[in-house]
């Protein structure tokens, strides 16, 4: 598969821009160029710092952003709140609004069927609800077009000194037929 240059891409729930600094590495070490074409969060002190490291304030209220006035984009990334599925949280999972958050991506991914998208989110995701929340998710994601794929990670076994285990959900457009998810973390440690 190759990449369309620049590799244009959202980050939604963007927080201080983890994934927009990850993928500047990933794309440096690939010699590609890549443009954020659009970022969201709801907390304006979020939306200053991110502002002030990237020269781009992020839309607030996702809920509020009609999908198709989003800029095509080739890769969405979105770190959704963890609160209603993590063990220090009341664990309200869909029962929680900030749990529906996850459904936006959805009707994003529904409106301008990126190539692919990376979503994160806590350890606990995967055994929230005895995994059926997980398994919602993926088949909303299949059912949108994605072949998916999900893993934990741990922040500590790629060299942060963090214990710091998150959910991870890799798709791709089925219609890219990709039939290996090669995992950059082997490529570049």
């Amino acid at each position: 598969m190759s990449f369309p240059e620049p590799l244009r891409y959202i980050d939604l729930f963007c927080g201080l821009g983890g994934f927009r600094v990850a993928l500047d590495q990933v794309c440096q070490k690939l010699n590609l160029t890549s443009q954020c074409v659009f970022s969201s969060d709801l907390n304006e002190k979020v939306q200053d710092t991110y502002e002030a490291n990237f020269g781009e304030r992020p839309i607030g209220d996702i809920t509020q952003v009609i999908a198709d006035d989003i800029p095509n984009h080739d890769l969405l990334f979105a770190g959704f709140p963890c609160q209603p599925f993590s063990i220090i949280g009341d664990r309200k999972g869909f029962d929680d609004i900030r749990g529906t958050l996850f459904f936006d991506i959805a009707r994003i991914l529904q409106a301008k069927q990126p190539l692919a998208f990376v979503l994160e989110n806590v350890k606990q995701l995967q055994t929230h609800d005895q995994g059926r929340t997980l398994a919602v998710i993926i088949e909303t994601l299949q059912n949108l077009g994605y072949q998916v794929n999900h893993r934990v990670l741990n922040a500590l076994d790629f060299g942060l000194p963090q214990k710091r285990e998150r959910t991870f959900i890799v798709g791709f457009r089925q219609d890219l037929q990709v039939k290996h998810f090669f995992c950059l973390w082997e490529i570049f440690p």
